[in-house]
């Protein structure tokens, strides 16, 4: 990999977050492989563990920034592994909810450990401070996307973090 030096400071810093965030990846697959869970599964899962109930298909594609066809694709595969549920419309509810199985929650268990370990090495060399203002940073840029994407950034409804 090639260490650019654009003499656009914008285009720059575009292909720094570009190439970090395949780099990431790759390395987040590597690590998960040893679980058997790719970050796409494990997206879905912790979604499935973190989101107030009922979690619709909609919902969990709001959450990872999917599109819809994207995620239904993924709850097929994942429901043949015995990962999670949908469970069809019922009466009063006019949609269908994905529910976790014990072996989807077991799996999301240990591939949330081998995530987390690995996210907190990656930013180690950030000090909490640092951490902080890269986050603001980054929300910056991603509203602006956002706003190009005419996407609306809303919280979750129900949604309580610490």
């Amino acid at each position: 990999m090639y260490d650019y030096r654009f003499y656009d400071d914008a285009f720059g810093a575009w292909t720094m977050i570009h190439q970090t965030w395949h780099a990431m990846r790759r390395s987040e697959e590597r690590r998960l492989a040893n679980v058997k869970v790719t970050p796409e599964e494990l997206e879905v899962l912790w979604v499935s563990g973190e989101y107030p109930a009922p979690l619709t298909p909609t919902e969990i594609s709001r959450a990872v920034f999917r599109e819809a066809q994207t995620v239904s694709g993924l709850l097929d595969r994942m429901e043949r592994k015995g990962l999670v549920r949908r469970v069809p419309r019922r009466k009063g509810r006019p949609f269908t909810e994905v529910q976790m199985t014990p072996k989807g929650q077991e799996l999301c268990n240990r591939g949330k450990e081998v995530d987390l370990a690995h996210i907190r090495k990656m930013m180690s060399r950030l000090s909490a401070e640092e951490l902080l203002q890269l986050q603001q940073l980054l929300r910056k840029v991603r509203l602006n996307v956002l706003q190009e994407l005419n996407v609306e950034l809303l919280p979750p409804p129900n949604w309580t973090s610490a």
